[in-house]
């Protein structure tokens, strides 16, 4: 990895694209942002822009697979939308085990006393930077070993 590269971690969901983003050390995520899921194409330039700007040298991309680890329609999109995304950048792209991040955060938000309405406005990017900080530490854990 570059010096001062940073990550971005993806939440794919239906009509919502969540990011987030690393530290330059690659030690701590945070909620970036989200991107209204639309066309493909468009969303991959919004994405591929938006990680230009930020120094961002590699992608953890959320891989919804089922609790007995199978794969549903949702992982497959996932894969898709990777495979595709791989062709039109040489940034690496790495599929990370997402089982239950959404729960986990909605539970968090809730625990916060969150409104309902707020919950909706950041739970993508919060999902996102929940997806990242468990690549994150799984880098730091084979760093130190």
């Amino acid at each position: 990895m570059v010096p001062g590269a940073r990550l971005f971690g993806l939440d794919l969901g239906e009509k919502v694209i969540g990011l987030a983003l690393s530290d330059t050390l690659l030690s701590i995520a945070s909620p970036f942002g989200a991107l209204k899921r639309g066309k493909f194409s468009v969303n991959a330039r919004e994405l591929l822009t938006l990680a230009d700007e930020h120094g961002v040298r590699g992608l953890v991309l959320g891989l919804p697979l089922n609790m007995d680890g199978s794969e549903g329609p949702s992982a497959q999109s996932a894969r898709a939308f990777a495979r595709n995304l791989a062709r039109l950048t040489d940034i690496p792209i790495v599929l990370w085990d997402e089982r239950l991040s959404t729960a986990a955060v909605t539970r968090t938000l809730i625990e916060a006393d969150s409104s309902r309405r707020r919950r909706a406005q950041v739970i993508d990017k919060m999902a996102a930077a929940y997806i990242l900080q468990g690549a994150l530490d799984r880098l730091r854990a084979i760093a130190a070993s």
